[in-house]
């Protein structure tokens, strides 16, 4: 069994979009690969939801994490939190785990998106995606046009999943 040391910006415990449960990142993600989105169930890329959720049932069994971060910061998202997650879970049929609301970019970023954001650049729009290896590293950063299903962030994701291609 291979064992992974927790990279520190994901030394952190946050919760669930519109729920009490709590996600302690180092538990749960540790040793997989990620990607990381922030979202909001408003903006025009919102329909990248569905995407997202076909990348989560394909990859999940092969160690991906897709989580999403609503925000926000760019003013489209809901402001009662129970309306989000209605649009994220109800409206998308989203599966894979999505936080509660908080900030992405900036000196008010949580400490995930920090990190991400000095290493590949804050997100200029909702729906950036940071590509994150099982060992830690931040490898990619997708902005808003680029889709889940884009071959270029197929190819990347593909690349650092233990089984390789498919």
């Amino acid at each position: 069994m291979r064992t992974f040391a927790c990279p520190e910006f994901l030394d952190v415990e946050m919760r669930k979009l519109g729920s009490r449960d709590q996600i302690n990142f180092c538990e749960a993600y540790s040793g997989k690969t990620l990607l990381i989105v922030n979202t909001a169930s408003n903006c025009g890329y919102a329909h990248q939801f569905t995407e997202l959720e076909r990348l989560h049932q394909r990859y999940k069994e092969d160690e991906l994490a897709v989580i999403g971060f609503s925000s926000d910061d760019f003013f489209q998202e809901e402001d009662d939190e129970g309306d989000a997650a209605t649009v994220c879970y109800d409206k998308y049929k989203v599966t894979f785990p999505v936080m509660a609301t908080t900030s992405v970019r900036g000196e008010n970023a949580n400490q995930v998106f920090r990190a991400l954001g000095e290493a590949r650049g804050y997100p200029t729009w909702n729906f950036n995606k940071y590509l994150v290896g099982a060992d830690g590293d931040i490898h990619r950063r997708f902005k808003a046009n680029i889709s889940p299903d884009h071959p270029k962030l197929r190819r990347s994701l593909q690349a650092l999943l233990p089984t390789g291609d498919q």
